[in-house]
C-alpha cells in the first residue's frame, strides 16, 4: 500500500493561503562572529571544572539549560559533565547520528542509482532513488544516453516514485521551515535539491525591482505580484515572500538596495516529481528528445536499463551532509539506510531508516534510552538528544574502519564548513572538528579535540531555551572548547 505523500504537509499549507516564507536560516550555517580572544595557556585537569563553570554561570546564562559531557576518546572517564544525560533539543547535531548510522551500515563507496527503462511499446520508466545530489548536469547525462542508444522520440515517460513512501515533508517541523530552502521536500525524485531560484535587480531609486527567474518553467506555475521597491544604496535589502498556494501566487515585498547585487531567493518546490519531469523534458531537448505524454506512477515492471547516473560516493555526501549542515541531503541518507530493510505496508521509509538507524547506533554503543528521534536533520523540536549519546556516538564510530572517513567530514575549526569563521586565532584552530547546530534558542557543538599536551577528547556542549542571541551562545561554547584544547597532564 502506498503511502499519499503529500497528505498532511500540503492539507496543512492549504489551510493558510498566504504565508510567510522565512529566510533567516535556522541551521547552523558558517558564522562571521569574532573568536574568543584567547591567550595561550595551560589547564590542569582538576582545573577544567571551575573554568567551565565560570563561563557557563555567567548571571546573562541564568536561564539557559546546558549539557554538557567531556570524556577522553579512549575511556569513558568524565573529565566534564553537567546534566549529561538529560535530553536537549539538538538542532543539527543530530546529524552526527544519521551520519554515523548510515556510514556503519552502507560503506563510504555507496551510492544511488537514478536510472530509466525501457518498457513494452515504448514507454520509458525513470526510476528515482532519492539521490540529493542530482542536478541538471546529470539530467543531460541521462538525455546524452538515450540519444546515443538511438532514442529520438519518447511516447511515454513515467516517473517512477515508489522508492521512498510516506509524507515528503517531516508533519514536525514548523510552518515556516516548511516554506524555506532549508526545509525542501524530500522524495524518489529530488534535483537541484528541490529548491527553485529568483533574483530581484534593483532599478532607480523608487521602481519595482526586476524580477528574474533563473528557471522559465518554474514562472509558468506561478502568478506573481512583485512590489518589491528599489531604495537607497545606503538601506539594507530586505525581501519578503509569501506563497498563495492554492492560487499558484507568490507575493514580493520589500526593498532592495540601488547598484546591490541581484538579491537571490531561493524556495522549495511544491510538486518535486512534476519538477522533475518539467526539468528532465528540457534536458532531453537539448538533445533533439521529443517527448508526448509525462506522468507519475507507483511500481511497474523495469526491463531493461538504458540509461543511469549514479551520485558521488557516500563518503562525499557525508562532506556536504556535515560539512554545510544540508537538511535535504541528512533526510535523503536516512531514507537511504531503508534501502536494505523488507517494505513493511503503512510503513514510511523514514520510519523504516529511523529503525535501522537506532539499530546502527546499538551496534556502535549508543545507549538507545539516551534519544528520541523523528527526523535525520535535527529540524524538528522533536527530536530529544542527551550529550552522553553524542559523545557515544562520536566514540563508537572512532572505533570502527570507517572513522576516518567520519571524521573528515566533520568541520574544521577555522578552516571549513560551518566552522570557517570560528576560532580563527586561538589555540583550536585547526585541531577541533565538530558539528555546529541552531534552532531559535537552540545552539550545541559535539566533536573531537586533538590537544596537543593532552589525550584526545570527545565532547558534546548543547544549550537550550536561552533568550541570548545565538552569536552570544556560541562565543561562551567558544571559550569552553579553546579550554579543551589548553589541557595538559598534571
Amino acid at each position: 500500500m502506498r503511502l499519499n505523500t503529500f497528505s498532511r504537509p500540503l492539507g496543512f499549507l492549504l489551510l493558510f493561503l498566504s504565508t510567510q516564507t522565512a529566510f533567516s536560516h535556522k541551521v547552523a550555517q558558517a558564522q562571521t562572529q569574532v573568536s574568543p580572544a584567547t591567550t595561550t595557556k595551560s589547564i590542569c585537569p582538576a582545573q577544567l571544572g571551575t573554568s567551565v563553570d565560570a563561563v557557563i554561570n555567567r548571571p546573562l546564562f541564568s536561564r539557559a539549560r546546558w549539557g554538557i559531557l567531556v570524556q577522553p576518546l579512549s575511556s569513558v572517564q568524565t573529565l566534564y559533565g553537567r546534566d549529561a544525560q538529560k535530553f536537549f533539543t539538538p538542532a543539527s547535531n543530530l546529524k552526527l547520528l544519521t551520519t554515523a548510522a548510515v556510514l556503519q551500515q552502507l560503506g563510504a563507496d555507496f551510492r544511488i542509482r537514478t536510472s530509466v527503462y525501457q518498457n513494452a511499446n515504448g514507454v520509458l520508466r525513470v526510476v528515482g532513488r532519492g539521490d540529493p545530489s542530482l542536478n541538471d548536469t546529470q539530467l543531460q547525462a541521462l538525455a546524452k544516453q538515450l540519444k546515443q542508444k538511438g532514442i529520438t522520440q519518447i511516447k511515454q515517460l513515467i516517473a517512477d516514485d515508489s522508492y521512498i513512501q510516506g509524507d515528503i515533508v517531516n508533519p514536525t517541523w514548523q510552518w515556516e521551515d516548511v516554506q524555506s530552502d532549508y526545509g525542501a521536500p524530500v522524495n524518489s525524485f529530488i534535483l537541484n535539491q528541490n529548491v527553485f531560484s529568483l533574483k530581484l535587480v534593483p532599478q532607480a531609486v523608487g521602481k519595482i525591482s526586476q524580477l528574474v527567474w533563473t528557471d522559465a518553467n518554474e514562472a509558468k506555475q506561478w502568478r506573481t505580484i512583485n512590489q518589491s521597491i528599489t531604495v537607497a544604496q545606503n538601506q539594507p535589502s530586505n525581501i519578503n515572500v509569501t506563497r498563495d498556494l492554492s492560487g499558484g501566487v507568490l507575493r514580493i515585498q520589500g526593498q532592495v538596495a540601488a547598484n546591490s547585487e541581484p538579491y537571490l531567493v531561493n524556495l522549495p518546490v511544491v510538486d518535486p516529481n512534476y519538477y522533475f519531469l518539467r526539468r528532465f523534458r528540457t534536458a532531453l531537448a537539448t538533445q533533439k528528445i521529443s517527448l508526448g505524454q509525462t506522468l507519475v506512477a507507483t511500481g511497474g515492471t523495469n526491463l531493461q536499463e538504458l540509461a543511469a547516473v549514479q551520485s558521488p560516493p557516500l563518503s562525499e555526501l557525508l562532506m556536504e551532509t556535515n560539512q554545510n549542515s544540508n537538511n535535504l541531503y541528512a533526510e535523503a541518507l536516512l531514507r537511504a539506510l531503508a534501502f536494505k530493510q523488507p517494505r513493511v505496508p503503512n510503513k514510511s521509509t523514514a520510519d523504516l531508516g529511523l529503525e535501522a538507524l537506532k539499530a546502527s547506533l546499538t551496534q556502535l554503543g549508543v545507549n538507545s534510552a539516551n534519544y528520541i528521534l523523528v527526523d535525520g536533520s535535527g529540524l524538528s523540536r522533536r527530536d530529544l538528544v542527551t550529550p552522553e549519546a553524542f559523545v557515544q556516538t562520536l566514540r563508537g564510530i572512532a572505533r570502527t574502519p570507517a572513522a576516518s572517513v567520519y571524521r573528515a567530514s566533520l568541520p574544521v575549526a577555522g578552516k571549513s564548513g560551518t566552522l570557517a569563521n570560528r576560532f580563527r586565532g586561538t589555540p583550536a584552530e585547526a585541531i577541533v572538528q565538530a558539528k555546529t547546530g541552531t534552532l531559535t534558542g537552540v545552539v550545541s557543538l559535539s566533536g573531537y579535540v586533538n590537544s596537543p599536551k593532552y589525550e584526545p577528547l570527545v565532547f558534546s556542549i548543547i544549550v537550550n531555551q536561552s533568550e541570548q542571541p545565538a552569536s552570544v551562545i556560541r562565543q561562551a561554547m567558544d571559550e569552553i572548547v579553546v579550554l579543551l584544547v589548553q589541557l595538559q597532564r598534571c
